[in-house]
């Protein structure tokens, strides 16, 4: 179990389970599987900053769900942790996974045992692809339980994250802030299952699968190269791109990165700078000369962000590897979680000896603001208080928030109050679900939201205090608390009582009001008295709404169903178009385009889009494939023609033998007169790497 709670550009740090190869004894029955969960390719609006603009146009690597399940043997108490490369959980999403799993196993998995982390807009083919993704990942680790032992290391993860809000967390308490070292939290954990070898496996797989290939010359490789044209399109089945991915021996290891408690956390390590003067940003407002467009965070491969997000994912992908290799403490007691539901828009709080509320959810102006890893709409600044008339007309022509709303959420100035907003439904979720998973004296919260770092620290400090005082001895200082952030489902931010008066983004996107984190700590400590003295939960609180039957569908069906006259889906559109000297050359970045149908039409689950095939011996063999980070499928309409337009580039990475190489692309379309072929590929025409 890898716990990373500092974040990466792409690749976001955080909590995660991993595990390896079975021992042939164990204190658990620990099971791992793994699904492609990558949604439609093309055209379908992303999650992240409402930036309607951000639209699907390709694959940079498919996207997975990832399953541990960890039992006390064949009929003891269990628990399912789901990993997915998503920014966030979907109570939608959670809802029908549950169904699933009940028809398969009963109520052997459910809510109390069941955590996913995971966030969409509604699109019936993405939603489906990410639910069957966690259905089939808890599968297969449901199937694959065997007996093994769980470790623990903790370590810190140097030079990955930053505080992008330092101004508001200086507005917590200095004999606080003086007990950390820094504004980030920057330890992590990880824990297995002996041997790990498993894991050293796939990255040596991944770094030298080309090594056994044999290097001709490069006269004659150049030569044979120029032999190879390409083969143009051809039919082939549904499943024909399976057979093509480059590790369809699949390695019994599983890892998992996933998010701890870092909402005002960054992975632009060398700060926010103006775009147009290249000074720093305004220190407490995050704006240059007023306008927050210009502060633009800069991570450590500034300008190119591909290249941070793959600069901080080594970083901790080494600690992840120095972690697991020299993890010497062992775990193990039982398996235990508490879980219930909770209506967060109208919770009293017991605080310094009066009763507060929480409110009914609200964003303020700082939200509109954005982040400097994000900025947002002129007119906001981070850290507003007020709101100017024209904005208020909008606001207003919306949902004018009602005068209890206004002081309930002061000092944040209402600028949507989506708690009072229902239509077409209710726009933030106002039942939330609080969960604790128990592993021996490793203690997962489950938490729905992004808690900034201090927020996060007083949620564990209160928990693992509770413990110790409430569980007679079984639980100590020892006790290892952890955060899964962003569990189940999602409802923004949770910043501390102090940081909410600064209002930057991450206050302003605290939902429920100045006493959110306080109404956190008082239920989970709750939970935590539970556990410690074995009690149930008796009442479980009102369920959160179904609303699969009234969500919006507003994408169109792709079009794009035939190729041009004269051409079939997997023809050259451009082929592959070889440098100067004869060769490519490490860093480069050679291409193809192929007439290609819209790649909606199917999303090739457990498949491959694109391939670099290599040439062994007469014979060529798939090298990399939609799973490696070096190798980009890119769709679009030809501007001039509206027919399709599928790309294959790759930056050969150094780790690349020198020989022959060429493209092959798959794809499906939708059946017409005209091109009666659902499923298709083709190849380029060969060229070389010295």
């Amino acid at each position: 179990m890898f716990l990373y709670p500092s974040p990466t550009s792409l690749i976001v740090g955080l909590v995660a389970i991993c595990a390896v190869i079975a021992c042939a004894h164990g204190d658990y029955l620990i099971g791992v599987g793994s699904y492609d969960m990558t949604g439609p390719a093309a055209g379908v609006n992303m999650m992240g900053y409402g930036n309607l603009e951000q639209v699907t146009a390709g694959i940079h690597f498919r996207l997975r769900a990832r399953a541990f399940v960890v039992a006390e043997g064949p009929q003891g108490e269990r628990f399912a942790f789901v990993n997915l490369d998503a920014g966030m959980a979907s109570q939608l999403a959670t809802i029908k996974v549950l169904e699933r799993l009940k028809s398969r196993y009963g109520n052997l998995y459910n809510e109390d045992n069941v955590a996913i982390m995971t966030s969409l807009g509604f699109v019936p083919q993405s939603f489906d692809a990410i639910v069957t993704a966690i259905e089939m990942s808890i599968v297969q680790a449901h199937e694959s339980l065997k007996p093994g032992s769980i470790f623990i290391n903790k370590g810190d993860v140097e030079n990955a994250g930053i505080n992008r809000s330092p101004s508001a967390y200086l507005f917590n308490p200095l004999e606080e802030r003086a007990r950390y070292p820094r504004d980030t939290t920057s330890s992590s954990a990880v824990t297995t299952r002996e041997p790990p070898l498993a894991f050293s496996k796939d990255w040596f797989d991944s770094t030298t699968r080309n090594s056994t290939a044999s290097a001709s010359s490069t006269s004659k490789t150049s030569k044979k190269a120029m032999e190879i044209k390409a083969t143009g399109g051809q039919p082939c089945s549904k499943t024909t791109s399976q057979g093509f991915k480059v590790r369809k021996n699949k390695s019994p290891f599983v890892g998992g990165f996933c998010q701890s408690n870092v909402g005002d956390v960054s992975p632009n390590v060398l700060g926010a700078f103006c775009t147009d003067t290249g000074l720093a940003c305004d220190f407490n407002r995050s704006s240059c000369h007023g306008d927050d467009r210009l502060c633009v965070g800069r991570g450590p491969g500034y300008p190119d962000e591909i290249l941070s997000t793959k600069i901080i994912g080594e970083r901790q992908f080494k600690k992840a590897i120095d972690l697991f290799t020299s993890a010497q403490q062992q775990i193990t007691g039982k398996i235990d979680y508490r879980h219930i539901y909770l209506n967060f828009t109208n919770l009293e709080v017991e605080l310094d000896g009066k009763v507060v509320k929480t409110c009914p959810a609200a964003l303020g102006p700082g939200f509109a603001a954005g982040t400097t890893d994000g900025p947002g709409v002129f007119g906001f600044q981070q850290g507003d208080t007020e709101i100017n008339e024209f904005w208020k007309r909008v606001r207003d022509f919306l949902k004018e928030p009602s005068q209890y709303q206004v002081d309930c959420q002061e000092p944040k100035a209402v600028l949507l109050s989506t708690g009072e907003m229902f239509e077409p439904y209710a726009w933030a979720p106002a039942i939330l679900p609080l969960q604790m998973l128990r592993l021996g004296k490793m203690v997962i919260l489950s938490v729905p939201g992004e808690f900034t770092t201090m927020a996060g620290r007083r949620l564990r400090e209160a928990v693992k205090e509770t413990l110790i005082r409430e569980g007679n001895g079984e639980f100590d200082t020892e006790t290892h608390i952890v955060i899964a952030g962003l569990t189940n489902t999602y409802s923004q931010y949770v910043a501390t009582f102090e940081e909410y008066k600064q209002q930057r983004y991450e206050a302003a996107s605290t939902l429920y009001g100045p006493h959110t984190l306080s109404a956190y700590i008082q239920e989970f400590k709750k939970l935590a008295k539970a556990m410690a003295k074995g009690e149930k939960i008796i009442r479980k609180g009102p369920s959160p709404p179904d609303l699969s039957s009234v969500q919006l569908k507003l994408l169109l069906d792709p079009f794009g169903d035939s190729p041009p006259p004269g051409k079939n889906f997997g023809d050259m559109e451009n082929d592959i178009t070889s440098p100067k000297g004869g060769s490519f050359r490490k860093g480069d970045r050679p291409s193809a385009t192929f007439w290609s149908a819209n790649p909606r039409y199917d999303l090739l689950t457990e498949g491959t889009f694109g391939v670099v095939e290599m040439l062994q011996a007469e014979r060529w063999v798939p090298a990399y494939d939609d799973d490696d980070f070096c190798l980009y499928f890119k769709w679009k309409l030809d501007n001039s023609s509206l027919y399709g337009l599928a790309t294959l580039e790759w930056e050969v990475p150094d780790e690349a033998s020198a020989g022959v190489y060429r493209f092959r692309h798959f794809g499906s379309a939708k059946k017409t007169t005209i091109s009666p072929t659902k499923y298709f590929t083709g190849a380029s025409s060969a060229f070389t790497v010295s």
